[in-house]
């Protein structure tokens, strides 16, 4: 289990079939305060590949050292991140609480996309490069696969920025690719990553990136 205040926390399991799954969170309070009225839910950062099914559960009360397993579902087709969510109450007042991102594997593709990485050492100007590095590792070995970057701008345009017809990859392989664009809007751009077998998307990361006025 991991702890992150005022929770120790697990959700299991971490690799599932394709289809409808049933998962575990167990939360532990691991604070000096009585918990209340707690709203868990388990939340997808990417619905297309892992979506969380139903409303979520509720939790009267968690006292001090207490532990709750919560039964909750999702809808698996791609390997994709999730994290938990609570709302409650504590000490009288309100409190949100998340998990970092839990990855949860759906076998039986591949190859997978393990990262996405902004190259940047601090903010980027106007006028200079953007620079996305995504990996991929095989799981299987392929024929070839596709990586596409994207970007999202502060104008809400969504450009692309390359198609990487990448090499086959072994088992347990890894190969890096590397996209480049020129910052021409002030504010925060989303870039994304897609992993392609043929026509069918396998993998996605997203990841954020600040320009600045020169």
């Amino acid at each position: 289990m991991v702890t992150r205040a005022p929770f120790r926390y697990d959700l299991q399991p971490t690799a599932v079939d394709e289809g409808s799954t049933r998962l575990s969170v167990t939360l532990e309070n691991v604070s000096a305060d009585l918990l209340k009225d707690l709203e868990v839910t388990l939340n997808s950062l990417d619905a297309y590949s892992i979506d969380a099914v139903g409303e979520g559960a509720y939790v009267p009360v968690l006292d001090p050292g207490g532990k709750e397993v919560i039964p909750l579902q999702v809808q698996a087709k791609l390997s994709g991140s999730v994290y938990i969510a609570v709302d409650g109450e504590r000490q009288g007042e309100t409190f949100h609480w998340e998990s970092p991102d839990i990855t949860i594997t759906v076998p039986d593709h591949v190859a997978e996309m393990v990262s996405l990485l902004t190259l940047t050492d601090a903010e980027v100007e106007v006028g200079e490069m953007m620079r996305s590095e995504a990996t991929s590792r095989g799981r299987a070995e392929s024929q070839g696969l596709k990586v596409e970057f994207w970007v999202r701008t502060p104008s809400s345009t969504f450009e692309e920025l390359a198609i990487v017809e990448t090499k086959a990859l072994g088992r347990g392989e890894e190969a890096r690719y590397v996209a480049e664009v020129e910052a021409e809007e002030v504010g925060r751009h989303m870039v994304y990553a897609y992993l392609y077998d043929g026509s069918k998307r396998i993998g996605r990361r997203v990841e954020t990136m600040a320009v600045e006025e020169d």
